[in-house]
């Protein structure tokens, strides 16, 4: 694992060590590393919306195709 050294100021610094101790992280790199994976998952779903829009023509969104799709639903359920 790499290491990277960060300057914070005293105010974000005293945020981070709340963060650390009010919610279980082990130390600040646990919570530096839980911010920038979130961040990463951020970025990976605003690239598919983005995908998305630019796709092209998609569905028409009316009762048909919510009925559709409960029956898409309803016929790969397992049989209870």
């Amino acid at each position: 694992m790499a290491t990277m050294n960060i300057s914070l100021p005293d105010a974000l610094k005293e945020f981070v060590e709340t963060q650390v101790s009010e919610r279980g992280y082990g130390n600040s790199s646990e919570f530096v590393r839980d911010l920038i994976r979130h961040e990463q998952s951020r970025s990976q779903l605003r690239a598919m919306i983005v995908d998305g829009m630019t796709s092209g023509r998609g569905s028409e969104v009316d009762e048909h195709y919510f009925e559709r799709l409960r029956d898409r639903i309803r016929a790969a359920a397992p049989d209870a």
